[in-house]
């Protein structure tokens, strides 16, 4: 068997190694312990099989009931008799042998303050050493971020070594980048609702005015249908500008745009002609939110708003395997493909937002591949496709 010295040295030597294949692709064991033969072999699936189960609780970052899960991993990773997790304001998880003690804020805050791993004993650890608890020493080392220190772990045990020093900082590392990936996700989602916003903001001057407007002009007129129209404004409103959920369903997307074109349709009059080919097996299929809609208006704005005489819309949606097709097209002006390319690069502002929002946002739920195929060319009109993969086990309406 191996000393204990070596063992934890061992511990670290196997985290350096394997931390970041963990923390990137959420490391999966189909291999039993059994197999396992020797000493080396099994600290390493041990190890191996710890992060991964502590990682799950790191995915939102540095939180009281995170850290205090994966603090009962992380302790038997390090083999400590307790052992603590702060951020910068207090403790978010003490798991070992005794009660939290009053005193390890301080020497978290001693390790904050320094940016430095510090080793404490004897009177430093006040009341939480004894022969009951088996702690006379601890090692505290600091979580740092970017640069900057946001939290500390520390192992209290009877006797610090060399081995435990370089796992504890090790482990500090690690619950490091779990942060950093959690906040990359936020980064992420931010991002997304940012755009979202973004959109709404388009829709806001230009839709709305034109809208209201086309309403007014049946007040008088023909009442019943400027109330009908009233009626239909107030759903798109509600839905566009609703403030929960990041994604919908193809079959909701739908009903938003075929609102939208009634009010257009008030507007253009027999200019506007549309048809829909729409297969019932995508209707369920999740997107994400005012994904369709945007590129329906960009046809109509940048597609037939400067086009003489009747302009047609054909929307389709249909199934291709394990993904759901959409495509979008429009007989109007075109465009460059050149300046269609510095559009999607965001080289171009305050034109076609939501065609470069929404291929922005494809790109970044399922991946550079799914971003808008979009064939135009000046006076040919303009065909926007998207595919969605049908199967997305991470998303929710």
């Amino acid at each position: 068997m191996l000393s204990p010295a070596v063992d934890v040295a061992l511990v670290a030597a196997v985290v350096i190694i394997t931390l970041a294949v963990v923390a990137v692709l959420g490391f999966k064991f189909s291999r039993s312990y059994r197999d396992l033969g020797s000493d080396a072999d099994r600290a390493t699936y041990a190890t191996l099989h710890t992060v991964a189960q502590a990682s799950e609780h790191l995915r939102t970052g540095l939180t009281p009931a995170g850290a205090s899960k994966a603090a009962r991993h992380l302790r038997g990773l390090l083999r400590c008799q307790a052992l603590l997790v702060t951020d910068t304001d207090g403790v978010l998880a003490w798991e070992g042998a005794a009660k939290e003690p009053s005193e390890v804020m301080l020497l978290a805050q001693d390790v904050l303050s320094s940016g430095r791993t510090r080793i404490f004993k004897g009177p430093q650890l006040g009341s939480v050493t004894g022969e009951q608890t088996g702690i006379a020493e601890a090692v505290v080392a600091p979580i740092r971020v970017n640069g900057r220190v946001v939290g500390t772990v520390g192992a209290f045990v009877p006797s610090v070594n060399a081995g435990l020093v370089r796992a504890t900082n090790e482990v500090g590392a690690w619950v490091a980048t779990q942060v950093e990936l959690a906040e990359l996700d936020s980064s992420r989602t931010q991002l997304m609702e940012a755009e979202v916003r973004a959109l709404r903001a388009q829709i806001s001057p230009h839709f709305i005015y034109n809208s209201l407007n086309a309403i007014a002009s049946f007040i008088n007129t023909d009442p019943e249908r400027a109330r009908e129209l009233v009626v239909e404004f107030a759903d798109f409103t509600r839905y566009s500008f609703r403030r929960h959920g990041d994604f919908t369903t193809v079959a909701e997307e739908l009903r938003s745009i075929d609102r939208y074109l009634l009010l257009e349709r008030a507007r253009f009059g027999d200019r506007l002609k549309v048809s829909l080919q729409i297969g019932p097996e995508v209707l369920s299929t999740v997107i994400p939110f005012l994904s369709l809609q945007p590129l329906v208006e960009n046809a109509v704005r940048h597609g037939l708003d400067s086009k003489d005489g009747t302009g047609h819309i054909t929307i389709t949606a249909h199934d291709a395997g394990a993904y759901a097709e959409v495509t979008i097209e429009d007989d109007g002006v075109g465009m460059d493909p050149d300046r269609l390319r510095a559009v999607l690069a965001g080289h171009v502002d305050g034109v076609h937002v939501g065609l470069r929002n929404v291929d922005s946002r494809l790109r970044q739920v399922y991946g550079e591949a799914h971003g808008l195929v979009v064939d135009t060319a000046p006076g040919a009109g303009t065909l926007v496709t998207l595919r969605i993969p049908k199967s997305q086990p991470a998303h929710r309406t």
